[in-house]
């Protein structure tokens, strides 16, 4: 069942939409002045003009778009970027460019997806200790390369 989201478009770009019928995630576009151009391992946010009013108990995940990355090595940082529901400022996304080369980001280029994710609310619990696993405490990698 589809959720309602308002959305302030003050960019002169189409409303995010899903591209096909399966898509988890609705594309968004810069909204530039003038062209950017990041230089290998450099990064910048750009904005979208775009504000969103995002239901209760939801958050909006800023990904990757997986075609921006494998063609021209641009990603987002910070992946995915939770957008709170009480945030009402401008979304904007950070990008880094993990190329061997220059790339330009245009106002208008699809540069992110959003996908619409239910949050549940944790409470925590004060104890003394925690139950024992067969991992315990054992971190990265601890099952080894295999």
């Amino acid at each position: 069942m589809p959720i309602l989201v308002k959305i302030v478009n003050n960019s002169h770009h189409p409303l995010p939409n899903y591209a096909t019928d399966g898509a988890s995630g609705v594309d968004i576009r810069a909204f530039l002045t003038h062209n950017i151009s990041l230089k290998p391992l450099e990064r910048t946010l750009i904005p979208t003009g775009l504000f969103m009013e995002i239901p209760e108990n939801m958050e909006a995940q800023v990904r990757p778009r997986s075609g921006l990355a494998i063609k021209q090595g641009l990603t987002c940082l910070n992946t995915p970027g939770t957008i709170d529901a009480d945030y009402r400022g401008e979304i904007k996304v950070i990008l880094i460019n993990l190329s061997n080369e220059t790339q330009t980001i245009q106002d208008g280029d699809r540069i992110a997806q959003i996908v619409f994710q239910q949050v549940e609310k944790a409470v925590f619990e004060p104890v003394i200790s925690l139950n024992e696993t067969d991992r315990g405490a054992g971190g990265f990698g601890h099952t080894g390369k295999q």
